[in-house]
């Protein structure tokens, strides 16, 4: 026994949103520099309640050397509204920050400075 029928086709259009759908790498990990900021943050309070005595100590544990503690440690120097826009910056921006640009900019000491270097472009 054998049936034919037709399955009638309409096309049914496809639902409109109103609301802007985040990019996609907003769900990723948090850019290289937000941890390693983040990590500074971190360190440091490890550093300053006393449950690791000393930087010396913090890189042994890390399997580090303190030269690249003291590399990530000198973020800590930034403005802290530099901070605030690195920990909370979305992926595609960060690639335009490079942790060297920012060491450079964290070896000024006064923040107004940091923040007009901080917003002209990084030159190679």
């Amino acid at each position: 026994m054998k049936i034919e029928f037709t399955v009638p086709f309409q096309r049914v259009p496809t639902p409109r949103r109103l609301l802007v759908e985040p990019a996609p790498e907003a769900y990723g990990p948090p850019p290289r520099i937000a941890r390693l900021l983040a990590l500074a943050h971190k360190l440091d309070a490890l550093v300053r309640s006393g449950t690791v005595c000393s930087y010396g100590e913090l890189a042994r544990l890390g399997h580090i050397s303190p030269a690249r503690l003291t590399q990530i440690m000198v973020l800590l120097h930034l403005a802290p509204s530099i901070q605030e826009y690195l920990l909370f910056l979305s992926a595609a921006d960060a690639r335009f920050i490079t942790e060297l640009g920012l060491r450079k900019i964290a070896r000024e000491p006064r923040w107004d400075r940091q923040r007009r270097l901080f917003q002209q472009p990084l030159k190679k």
